[in-house]
């Protein structure tokens, strides 16, 4: 056999959520002929939509990060700049032991900027203001060997901050504590802004300038469930073959050509198999689920098979209630967990949040979204109101709103209501996440034509995942000598359009 080998000209992508379908698309546009294998029955993962009392709503993610511009770069292409929308700047609340207080205002992860703001005396008293304080007087190097979100923010600003302040947006967000989460995984970049702006405080508000938009999130109007439909519509018009319903037990490589190969069931028709090639291969899952299927085929991957993400159950409540027209917790509240009469984690205020939601809703009516799902000891265990059935849920959650917001609702004033239930979405960035990352990586590349992406290698939220999803496919395709698009901003037609389910 003489000369280079040739560039792959077919593909195959094992998961249909945003990794997966960002992947497709890039791969589409560089002229490769894509099939995309999803074991549910719907594309999009946690970026999907639900009705509630005449409302179409987000089911999972509602924005994204605005610290880079991968997702804003990625709508522009998708035609979908245009419903871009910001929150509304009445500010998150906090929910302590003793009450609801406002949140910081500025700075990220709960890092405030500025300590000493007025507005943060409630929540951390004069001890632990002059305690955050001595950041600033601190020397720059105070914590950047500090590997945990959590070890960073103690040695800077004390615990008072730590457990008060940050503790509570970790708990929302990345359903972990402060202490169990990597530094680099979840605030990449605060480490080296510290080192050049020698505070912790302006560090984070240095973070938070960088935000194109100038504030931390945005969303679309009519909901980010929009980006899922409109990656699907430029899969089906690029000629990209979806095939849904249909889980993936196997992965091999192809006897009868130079590529991949998955073996798919079908459940719910009598354990109906078929069978997906693609000469480069793309494995957009879970982590657990992508570490199963590569780990045939290199002996050191599955020393990288990662726990399992916490389980969440979302409970949305659509309520009559004209008292909460003035967002008397403006969008929202993260609740911490040494609060003992409230088990949610979070509220989100979707028409204090969101005009959009507002106009659908109408006067009077809001709605009310609440997290549960807290880390618990036992990774595997589930977490006691997530096994909740709906009916006790829903009627868990009009309590925890009804303390949260400091406005009673009763059951007659519930209009309609929903519960959406999440396992695994949000990936664990522990400490040492970054490099555990690197080096499963390094071995999938020694793979012939195979990557990995998805949020538990990127990370949480949509920014991180569509950043790092475009980054590797680019640079595998690089690497395998695919020509550049002439316009990468469009998927290249293929022969043929199909979607199926069996």
């Amino acid at each position: 056999m003489s000369g280079a080998r040739r560039a792959p000209r077919t593909a195959l992508v094992v998961g249909g959520g945003i990794s997966g379908l960002v992947a497709a698309r890039d791969l589409a546009a560089r002229g490769l002929r894509v099939t995309l294998v999803e074991a549910a029955d719907h594309l999009g993962g946690a970026v999907g939509a639900h009705e509630v009392a005449g409302l179409v709503l987000d089911s999972g993610a509602e924005s994204f990060a605005t610290r880079s511009p991968a997702v804003p770069d990625l709508l522009a292409e998708l035609g979908l700049a245009g419903r871009v929308v910001h929150p509304n700047r009445t500010g998150s609340w906090l929910y302590l032991p003793e009450g609801a207080v406002p949140a910081p205002s500025s700075g990220v992860l709960g890092i405030p900027a500025d300590p000493t703001a007025p507005r943060l005396r409630a929540a951390l008293g004069r001890a632990g203001v002059l305690r955050a304080s001595l950041d600033r007087r601190l020397p720059a190097f105070v914590g950047t060997t500090e590997a945990s979100l959590g070890g960073l923010v103690r040695a800077r600003m004390g615990d008072r901050v730590l457990e008060r302040l940050v503790a509570p947006f970790t708990a929302g967000v990345h359903s972990a504590h402060p202490d169990d989460l990597d530094v680099d995984a979840v605030a990449p970049g605060l480490r080296r802004a510290l080192r050049e702006h020698g505070s912790l405080g302006a560090a984070a508000a240095a973070l938070r300038l960088a935000s194109p938009a100038g504030a931390n999130v945005a969303g679309l109007r009519g909901g980010m469930n929009a980006l899922s439909e409109a990656l699907v519509h430029d899969l089906e018009e690029a000629g990209v073959k979806l095939v849904t319903d249909h889980d993936v037990i196997a992965l091999d490589r192809d006897p009868r050509r130079d590529g991949w190969m998955v073996i798919q069931r079908q459940p719910r028709h009598g354990d109906k198999t078929a069978v997906a090639r693609g000469e480069l291969l793309v494995v957009a899952t879970d982590g657990p689920t992508a570490v199963r299927l590569l780990a045939g085929h290199h002996e050191t991957l599955q020393r990288f098979a990662p726990e399992a993400g916490p389980q969440v159950a979302l409970a949305t409540l659509v309520v009559d209630e004209p008292r909460l027209d003035g967002a008397p917790r403006g969008t929202g509240l993260l609740v911490s967990e040494d609060v003992r009469r409230v088990r949610a984690k979070a509220l989100t205020h979707a028409t204090a949040k969101w005009e959009w939601v507002r106009e659908a809703a109408g006067p009077g009516r809001h709605v009310l979204r609440l997290s549960y799902g807290r880390a618990q000891a036992d990774a595997s265990a589930v977490p006691p109101e997530v096994s909740l059935p709906d009916d006790q849920l829903i009627r868990l959650a009009l309590s925890d709103a009804s303390t949260l917001m400091g406005v009673p609702l009763r059951p007659r004033q519930l209009v309609g209501a929903d519960v959406v239930r999440w396992q695994s979405a949000l990936p664990r960035a522990g400490v040492g996440h970054a490099r555990r990352v690197a080096e499963f990586r390094r071995a999938v590349a020694e793979l012939p034509d195979a990557l990995a992406v998805g949020g538990w290698l990127a990370g949480t939220g949509l920014a991180s995942v569509v950043a790092d999803t475009r980054s590797q496919v680019r640079a595998r395709l690089a690497a395998a000598g695919v020509p550049e698009a002439s316009d990468p901003a469009r998927p290249t037609r293929a022969p043929s359009s199909t979607r199926r389910k069996d």
